[in-house]
Protein backbone atom coordinates (compact mmCIF):
# COMPACT_ATOMS: atom_id res chain seq x y z
CA UNK A 1 0.00 0.00 0.00
CA UNK A 2 2.95 2.32 0.72
CA UNK A 3 4.43 1.83 -2.56
CA UNK A 4 1.41 2.26 -4.08
CA UNK A 5 0.60 5.86 -2.27
CA UNK A 6 4.52 7.06 -3.29
CA UNK A 7 3.58 6.04 -7.02
CA UNK A 8 0.47 8.05 -7.39
CA UNK A 9 2.35 11.18 -4.77
CA UNK A 10 5.39 10.80 -7.14
CA UNK A 11 2.94 11.89 -10.22
CA UNK A 12 0.39 13.92 -8.80
CA UNK A 13 4.13 16.00 -8.35
CA UNK A 14 5.25 15.52 -11.38
CA UNK A 15 7.76 13.42 -10.84
CA UNK A 16 6.87 10.77 -13.89
CA UNK A 17 8.60 8.16 -15.11
CA UNK A 18 9.18 7.22 -18.71
CA UNK A 19 7.83 3.68 -18.54
CA UNK A 20 5.96 1.82 -15.84
CA UNK A 21 6.34 -2.13 -15.79
CA UNK A 22 3.61 -3.29 -13.32
CA UNK A 23 3.81 -6.94 -13.10
CA UNK A 24 2.03 -9.58 -10.44
CA UNK A 25 -0.18 -12.46 -9.53
CA UNK A 26 -2.39 -9.40 -7.76
CA UNK A 27 -3.97 -7.87 -11.07
CA UNK A 28 -6.21 -5.53 -8.96
CA UNK A 29 -3.16 -2.76 -7.68
CA UNK A 30 -1.56 -3.31 -11.85
CA UNK A 31 -5.08 -1.66 -12.91
CA UNK A 32 -5.31 1.05 -10.65
CA UNK A 33 -1.89 2.45 -10.87
CA UNK A 34 -2.29 1.98 -14.81
CA UNK A 35 -5.89 3.41 -14.61
CA UNK A 36 -4.63 6.03 -12.65
CA UNK A 37 -2.02 6.82 -15.05
CA UNK A 38 -4.72 7.20 -17.70
CA UNK A 39 -6.79 8.98 -16.14
CA UNK A 40 -4.67 12.10 -14.87
CA UNK A 41 -1.08 12.28 -16.73
CA UNK A 42 -2.98 14.26 -19.58
CA UNK A 43 -5.78 16.71 -19.50
CA UNK A 44 -8.69 15.35 -20.85
CA UNK A 45 -8.08 17.68 -24.25
CA UNK A 46 -4.43 16.18 -24.55
CA UNK A 47 -6.13 12.95 -24.91
CA UNK A 48 -7.57 12.83 -28.59
CA UNK A 49 -4.30 12.75 -29.99
CA UNK A 50 -1.78 11.96 -27.22
CA UNK A 51 -3.53 8.61 -25.35
CA UNK A 52 -2.90 5.20 -26.94
CA UNK A 53 -4.29 1.96 -25.77
CA UNK A 54 -2.73 -1.41 -26.84
CA UNK A 55 -3.71 -4.69 -26.30
CA UNK A 56 -0.24 -7.56 -25.57
CA UNK A 57 -2.38 -10.31 -27.64
CA UNK A 58 -2.68 -7.26 -30.91
CA UNK A 59 0.44 -5.48 -31.13
CA UNK A 60 4.17 -6.58 -31.30
CA UNK A 61 6.98 -5.35 -28.85
CA UNK A 62 8.13 -3.56 -32.85
CA UNK A 63 4.72 -1.78 -32.80
CA UNK A 64 5.26 -0.63 -28.92
CA UNK A 65 8.08 0.82 -29.71
CA UNK A 66 7.86 2.71 -32.65
CA UNK A 67 4.22 4.09 -30.95
CA UNK A 68 6.67 4.94 -27.76
CA UNK A 69 9.30 7.32 -30.10
CA UNK A 70 6.41 9.33 -31.43
CA UNK A 71 6.52 12.51 -30.27
CA UNK A 72 3.31 13.92 -28.36
CA UNK A 73 0.92 16.56 -30.18
CA UNK A 74 0.42 19.96 -28.65
CA UNK A 75 1.26 18.53 -25.45
CA UNK A 76 4.21 17.93 -22.89
CA UNK A 77 3.85 13.88 -22.92
CA UNK A 78 2.38 11.00 -24.73
CA UNK A 79 0.71 7.93 -22.35
CA UNK A 80 0.62 4.72 -24.12
CA UNK A 81 -0.74 1.84 -21.85
CA UNK A 82 -0.07 -1.76 -22.83
CA UNK A 83 -3.06 -4.00 -21.23
CA UNK A 84 -2.35 -8.17 -21.01
CA UNK A 85 1.61 -7.62 -22.14
CA UNK A 86 1.69 -11.16 -20.70
CA UNK A 87 0.50 -12.45 -23.95
CA UNK A 88 4.36 -10.86 -25.15
CA UNK A 89 6.04 -12.67 -22.29
CA UNK A 90 8.19 -14.67 -24.93
CA UNK A 91 9.42 -11.34 -27.18
CA UNK A 92 9.13 -9.03 -23.81
CA UNK A 93 13.06 -8.96 -23.61
CA UNK A 94 12.73 -7.20 -27.17
CA UNK A 95 11.92 -4.21 -25.38
CA UNK A 96 16.03 -3.74 -23.92
CA UNK A 97 16.64 -1.80 -26.37
CA UNK A 98 14.11 1.12 -25.97
CA UNK A 99 14.50 0.48 -22.10
CA UNK A 100 18.23 1.74 -21.90
CA UNK A 101 17.16 4.93 -23.65
CA UNK A 102 13.32 5.20 -23.39
CA UNK A 103 11.84 8.57 -25.06
CA UNK A 104 11.49 11.56 -22.38
CA UNK A 105 8.59 12.66 -23.58
CA UNK A 106 6.54 9.23 -23.90
CA UNK A 107 4.75 7.33 -20.36
CA UNK A 108 5.03 3.77 -21.56
CA UNK A 109 2.48 1.70 -19.04
CA UNK A 110 2.95 -1.68 -19.34
CA UNK A 111 0.34 -4.31 -17.21
CA UNK A 112 1.87 -7.64 -17.15
CA UNK A 113 -0.38 -9.58 -15.20
CA UNK A 114 -0.11 -13.18 -13.52
CA UNK A 115 3.51 -12.93 -14.50
CA UNK A 116 6.94 -11.29 -13.40
CA UNK A 117 10.21 -10.44 -14.89
CA UNK A 118 13.15 -12.27 -14.15
CA UNK A 119 15.22 -9.84 -12.06
CA UNK A 120 18.96 -11.55 -13.34
CA UNK A 121 17.46 -10.46 -17.08
CA UNK A 122 18.64 -7.33 -18.79
CA UNK A 123 14.98 -5.89 -19.34
CA UNK A 124 14.27 -5.59 -15.20
CA UNK A 125 17.59 -4.17 -15.04
CA UNK A 126 17.03 -1.55 -17.74
CA UNK A 127 13.69 -0.71 -16.32
CA UNK A 128 14.49 -0.68 -12.99
CA UNK A 129 17.64 2.03 -13.92
CA UNK A 130 15.36 4.30 -15.92
CA UNK A 131 11.57 3.62 -14.96
CA UNK A 132 9.37 1.91 -12.38
CA UNK A 133 9.03 -2.08 -11.81
CA UNK A 134 6.72 -2.51 -9.00
CA UNK A 135 5.46 -6.06 -8.50
CA UNK A 136 2.01 -6.74 -6.99
CA UNK A 137 1.43 -9.70 -4.94
CA UNK A 138 -1.08 -11.89 -3.70
CA UNK A 139 -2.52 -11.27 -0.80
CA UNK A 140 -2.74 -14.07 1.80
CA UNK A 141 -5.66 -15.21 2.90
CA UNK A 142 -5.56 -14.34 6.17
CA UNK A 143 -4.36 -10.36 5.18
CA UNK A 144 -7.41 -9.78 3.31
CA UNK A 145 -9.82 -9.12 5.94
CA UNK A 146 -7.52 -6.40 7.04
CA UNK A 147 -6.74 -5.15 3.57
CA UNK A 148 -11.00 -4.72 3.36
CA UNK A 149 -11.08 -2.95 6.93
CA UNK A 150 -7.63 -0.44 5.77
CA UNK A 151 -9.83 0.22 2.55
CA UNK A 152 -13.14 1.01 4.63
CA UNK A 153 -11.35 2.94 6.85
CA UNK A 154 -10.23 5.43 3.79
CA UNK A 155 -13.51 5.80 3.52
CA UNK A 156 -14.52 6.72 6.38
CA UNK A 157 -16.01 3.52 7.26
CA UNK A 158 -15.55 0.49 9.93
CA UNK A 159 -16.26 -2.99 9.18
CA UNK A 160 -17.44 -5.65 12.50
CA UNK A 161 -14.88 -9.03 11.78
CA UNK A 162 -17.41 -11.34 11.27
CA UNK A 163 -18.54 -8.97 8.33
CA UNK A 164 -15.00 -9.12 6.99
CA UNK A 165 -14.53 -12.85 7.35
CA UNK A 166 -17.78 -13.33 5.32
CA UNK A 167 -16.55 -11.54 2.34
CA UNK A 168 -13.53 -13.27 2.32
CA UNK A 169 -14.92 -16.74 2.69
CA UNK A 170 -17.68 -15.66 0.12
CA UNK A 171 -15.43 -13.99 -3.03
CA UNK A 172 -11.78 -15.32 -1.84
CA UNK A 173 -9.24 -13.39 -2.74
CA UNK A 174 -9.65 -11.61 -5.37
CA UNK A 175 -9.56 -8.01 -4.85
CA UNK A 176 -11.21 -6.96 -7.72
CA UNK A 177 -14.60 -8.36 -6.62
CA UNK A 178 -14.31 -7.78 -2.94
CA UNK A 179 -13.62 -4.01 -3.88
CA UNK A 180 -16.85 -3.95 -6.18
CA UNK A 181 -18.55 -5.30 -3.51
CA UNK A 182 -17.39 -2.40 -1.15
CA UNK A 183 -18.41 0.26 -3.75
CA UNK A 184 -21.86 -1.15 -3.57
CA UNK A 185 -21.80 -1.08 0.82
CA UNK A 186 -20.37 2.48 0.77
CA UNK A 187 -22.43 4.13 -2.25
CA UNK A 188 -25.68 2.62 -0.16
CA UNK A 189 -24.52 3.10 3.45
CA UNK A 190 -23.72 6.95 5.08
CA UNK A 191 -20.44 7.24 6.31
CA UNK A 192 -18.99 6.34 9.59
CA UNK A 193 -21.52 3.13 9.41
CA UNK A 194 -19.71 0.29 11.00
CA UNK A 195 -20.61 -2.49 8.77
CA UNK A 196 -22.10 -5.48 10.16
CA UNK A 197 -23.80 -9.12 9.03
CA UNK A 198 -27.01 -7.97 8.17
CA UNK A 199 -25.75 -5.34 5.98
CA UNK A 200 -23.74 -8.52 4.15
CA UNK A 201 -26.54 -10.17 4.00
CA UNK A 202 -29.18 -7.31 2.93
CA UNK A 203 -26.69 -5.42 0.48
CA UNK A 204 -24.89 -8.40 -0.93
CA UNK A 205 -26.90 -11.67 -0.11
CA UNK A 206 -24.66 -13.82 1.63
CA UNK A 207 -26.87 -15.19 4.31
CA UNK A 208 -25.67 -14.47 7.68
CA UNK A 209 -26.72 -17.38 9.05
CA UNK A 210 -26.11 -19.94 6.37
CA UNK A 211 -22.50 -19.37 5.58
CA UNK A 212 -18.91 -20.83 6.19
CA UNK A 213 -18.02 -18.69 9.03
CA UNK A 214 -21.06 -19.92 10.69
CA UNK A 215 -20.06 -23.72 9.46
CA UNK A 216 -16.69 -23.16 11.36
CA UNK A 217 -18.43 -22.07 14.08
CA UNK A 218 -20.72 -24.97 14.62
CA UNK A 219 -18.36 -27.50 13.77
CA UNK A 220 -15.74 -26.30 16.44
CA UNK A 221 -18.27 -25.81 18.75
CA UNK A 222 -19.78 -29.26 18.35
CA UNK A 223 -22.98 -28.00 17.33
CA UNK A 224 -24.24 -31.35 15.25
CA UNK A 225 -28.01 -29.63 14.69
CA UNK A 226 -26.51 -26.43 13.53
CA UNK A 227 -23.62 -27.88 10.79
CA UNK A 228 -25.90 -30.18 9.79
CA UNK A 229 -28.50 -27.07 8.80
CA UNK A 230 -25.79 -25.36 7.46
CA UNK A 231 -24.56 -28.24 5.12
CA UNK A 232 -28.21 -28.84 3.94
CA UNK A 233 -28.45 -24.94 3.07
CA UNK A 234 -25.33 -25.63 1.43
CA UNK A 235 -26.59 -28.63 -0.62
CA UNK A 236 -29.50 -26.95 -1.35
CA UNK A 237 -27.79 -23.80 -2.72
CA UNK A 238 -24.13 -25.10 -4.35
CA UNK A 239 -23.82 -22.40 -6.54
CA UNK A 240 -22.98 -19.61 -3.76
CA UNK A 241 -21.34 -22.62 -1.59
CA UNK A 242 -19.08 -24.18 -3.56
CA UNK A 243 -17.97 -28.02 -1.93
CA UNK A 244 -14.76 -27.35 -3.24
CA UNK A 245 -14.69 -23.83 -1.21
CA UNK A 246 -16.11 -25.43 1.95
CA UNK A 247 -13.37 -28.65 2.32
CA UNK A 248 -10.65 -25.25 1.70
CA UNK A 249 -11.67 -23.51 4.21
CA UNK A 250 -12.12 -26.75 6.83
CA UNK A 251 -8.91 -27.84 5.89
CA UNK A 252 -7.26 -24.57 6.58
CA UNK A 253 -9.52 -24.14 10.42
CA UNK A 254 -8.21 -27.80 11.10
CA UNK A 255 -4.60 -27.17 10.23
CA UNK A 256 -4.86 -24.42 12.17
CA UNK A 257 -6.04 -26.21 15.43
CA UNK A 258 -3.71 -28.49 14.90
CA UNK A 259 -0.68 -25.72 15.37
CA UNK A 260 -2.40 -24.25 18.00
CA UNK A 261 -2.15 -27.79 20.17
CA UNK A 262 1.48 -27.21 19.68
CA UNK A 263 1.71 -23.71 20.91
CA UNK A 264 3.03 -23.80 24.20
CA UNK A 265 2.36 -19.79 24.58
CA UNK A 266 -0.86 -19.96 24.37
CA UNK A 267 -1.74 -16.27 25.23
CA UNK A 268 -4.31 -14.64 23.06
CA UNK A 269 -1.95 -12.36 21.46
CA UNK A 270 0.32 -15.39 20.79
CA UNK A 271 -1.99 -17.45 19.17
CA UNK A 272 -3.29 -14.91 16.68
CA UNK A 273 0.55 -13.49 16.04
CA UNK A 274 0.89 -17.52 15.76
CA UNK A 275 -2.02 -18.52 13.82
CA UNK A 276 -2.23 -15.52 11.12
CA UNK A 277 -5.87 -14.66 12.52
CA UNK A 278 -7.95 -11.94 14.07
CA UNK A 279 -7.26 -11.63 17.39
CA UNK A 280 -11.64 -11.48 17.45
CA UNK A 281 -11.21 -15.41 16.55
CA UNK A 282 -8.56 -17.25 19.03
CA UNK A 283 -11.73 -18.37 21.27
CA UNK A 284 -13.15 -20.03 18.65
CA UNK A 285 -9.94 -22.47 18.94
CA UNK A 286 -9.40 -23.00 22.72
CA UNK A 287 -13.57 -23.98 22.21
CA UNK A 288 -12.32 -26.28 19.19
CA UNK A 289 -9.03 -27.69 20.88
CA UNK A 290 -11.40 -28.81 24.01
CA UNK A 291 -13.72 -30.66 21.54
CA UNK A 292 -11.19 -31.89 19.10
CA UNK A 293 -7.82 -33.20 20.93
CA UNK A 294 -4.59 -33.58 18.75
CA UNK A 295 -5.16 -37.24 17.46
CA UNK A 296 -8.86 -36.17 15.87
CA UNK A 297 -7.46 -33.06 14.25
CA UNK A 298 -4.83 -35.23 12.55
CA UNK A 299 -7.30 -37.65 11.39
CA UNK A 300 -10.05 -35.28 10.07
CA UNK A 301 -7.01 -33.82 8.09
CA UNK A 302 -6.98 -36.93 5.98
CA UNK A 303 -10.81 -36.47 5.58
CA UNK A 304 -10.94 -33.37 4.56
CA UNK A 305 -8.05 -34.77 2.13
CA UNK A 306 -10.24 -37.68 0.46
CA UNK A 307 -12.97 -35.29 0.33
CA UNK A 308 -10.99 -33.27 -1.63
CA UNK A 309 -9.98 -35.53 -4.20
CA UNK A 310 -13.73 -36.52 -4.47
CA UNK A 311 -15.08 -32.96 -4.92
CA UNK A 312 -12.99 -32.91 -7.81
CA UNK A 313 -13.92 -36.16 -9.56
CA UNK A 314 -11.37 -38.59 -8.58
CA UNK A 315 -12.33 -42.14 -7.44
CA UNK A 316 -15.87 -40.82 -6.43
CA UNK A 317 -19.31 -41.61 -7.71
CA UNK A 318 -20.80 -39.43 -4.88
CA UNK A 319 -22.83 -36.13 -5.66
CA UNK A 320 -21.06 -33.14 -4.34
CA UNK A 321 -23.83 -32.53 -1.74
CA UNK A 322 -22.94 -36.44 -0.53
CA UNK A 323 -19.26 -35.86 -0.28
CA UNK A 324 -20.11 -32.96 1.74
CA UNK A 325 -22.55 -34.31 4.23
CA UNK A 326 -20.22 -37.65 4.44
CA UNK A 327 -17.28 -35.36 4.99
CA UNK A 328 -19.06 -33.35 8.03
CA UNK A 329 -20.69 -36.69 9.57
CA UNK A 330 -16.73 -38.15 10.18
CA UNK A 331 -15.65 -34.55 11.67
CA UNK A 332 -18.41 -34.62 14.02
CA UNK A 333 -18.31 -38.22 14.98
Amino acid sequence: MNEIKNIVSDIKNGTIKPIYFLMGEEPYYIDKISDYIEENVLEEAEKGFNLQVMYGRDASIDDIVASAKRYPMMAEKQVIIIKEAQDLSRSIEKLVSYANNPQPTTVLVINYKYKRLDKRKKLHKAIAKTGLVYESKKLYDNKVADWIRRVLNGKNYQIAPKAAQMLVDFLGTDLSKISNELDKLTLILPKETIINDNHIEENIGISKDFNNFELLKAIGDKNVLKANRIINYFVDNPKNNPTVMTISLLNNFFTKLLLFHGLQNKSKDAVSKALGVNIYFVEDYFLASRNYPMRKVAQIIAFLRDADVKSKGVGANQTQGDILKELIFKILH
